[in-house]
């Protein structure tokens, strides 16, 4: 079965808010965006615990917490004036730019 690879709106460091699941209302920073899985790793958001093998002789082992993936649906970016916002877009001739639906500015 192969999956529909969608394209994103949302760009990695752009600043977003979660708007469902555990950590609903929480904003981070975006890190990776996981197209194939249409998923999206947020900066210190759905941390989990993980156990991790010693690799090298300085590295330390045991349970370390990391960032889990979230589902892009739960995500929201965040305007400057206007908080969590959909994104439009505005064409100026050549040139392709994302704007806030709720004020129109530039994001």
């Amino acid at each position: 079965m192969e999956t529909a690879v969608h394209k994103f709106k949302l760009k990695k460091e752009d600043t977003v808010e979660v708007i469902a699941g555990k950590d609903k209302g929480k904003r981070g920073r975006i890190l990776k965006i996981l197209r194939g899985k249409d998923r999206i790793l947020v900066e210190g958001i759905n941390m989990v615990k993980k156990a991790q093998k010693k690799r090298k002789q300085q590295d330390r082992g045991g349970i370390v917490e990391l960032e889990a993936a979230l589902h892009s649906s739960n995500i929201m970016i965040v305007c400057k004036k206007c908080g969590p916002t959909r994104i439009g877009y505005k064409i100026d001739g050549a040139k392709k730019t994302r704007v806030c639906r709720k004020c129109g500015e530039a994001l």
